[in-house]
């Protein structure tokens, strides 16, 4: 049996089983003996379960991967920091990077700011799981600190640009991904050019490379127009309220319930 035909038998257990349950109870009801149907949904149930530890013990993390990317200037970190402080479980993954550090930003709460020579050290020791230049300056995810929270059952949270998410996708296929996008164009170079920090001919590089990575939205699984903070950071937690209660998530309570129902 491949993991197709695995996953399919999941689902047709997954039917049977309340429909057995739901028989016995209209049976015995009724005074009927219902020892066979009561031995068969043993069986399907051990088969439930043994089937489950199958497909979820192999490459199958615990906790959540979510990995939020956008254009240059979207405003992604701003969404990214405002979820964080609604959801106290999720847990913000630290990157790497050689740029200089913005006003306000700390080493070891922004990012881990490391010299070219430490960065290129790591690349060497296949410590990162995605890295890129950008600008003259080297940005990258490490595995240990995905390894960390994922080997604890814990959520985590990554800020990366969609050349780092496509890598991540490729070793973490089962992480929830999202692309966040601008209202308009317009609206995006009104967003660069505020920052104070960026010079006209960089403003136009960086709008030609936000439109190619514009066209990366097609592989993501959730959009969002940012369009208002409060509504896209309220969105953004929807997506991961419903992704932390997708029935593949929760198949080892589903089948704890399962083990221990009673008949009356």
């Amino acid at each position: 049996m491949d993991g197709n035909d695995e996953q399919e038998r999941c689902r047709r257990l997954l039917r049977e089983i309340p429909r057995i349950s739901c028989d016995i109870k209209v049976l015995q009801d009724h005074g009927r003996n219902t020892f066979e149907l009561e031995k068969s949904l043993e069986e399907k149930i051990e088969e439930l379960s043994e089937l489950t530890r199958k497909i979820h013990s192999v490459g199958k993390e615990q906790g959540l991967l979510l990995v939020v990317s956008a254009p240059s200037g979207t405003g992604k970190t701003t969404l990214c920091k405002q979820l964080l402080k609604m959801v106290r479980d999720l847990r913000f993954s630290i990157s790497h990077t050689t740029r200089a550090p913005r006003r306000g930003e700390k080493n070891g709460r922004d990012y881990h700011f490391i010299t070219k020579q430490e960065f290129k050290d790591k690349i060497d020791r296949g410590e990162f799981v995605e890295w890129a230049e950008n600008y003259g300056n080297f940005y990258g995810t490490s595995f240990q600190e995905i390894r960390y929270s994922l080997d604890k059952d814990m959520d985590i949270l990554l800020d990366v640009d969609p050349r780092g998410a496509r890598a991540i996708k490729e070793k973490y296929t089962n992480g929830t991904f999202v692309f966040i996008l601008p209202p308009s164009i317009d609206i995006l170079r009104k967003r660069l050019t505020g920052r104070g920090s960026e010079k006209d001919d960089m403003i136009k590089i960086r709008l030609n490379k936000a439109m190619d990575e514009i066209k990366e939205v097609v592989w993501y699984d959730y959009v969002i127009f940012n369009e208002t903070i409060q509504s896209s950071v309220d969105m953004l937690r929807s997506i991961y309220i419903a992704e932390r209660n997708k029935r593949t998530r929760l198949m080892e309570k589903i089948q704890n319930l399962m083990n221990n129902r009673r008949y009356y």
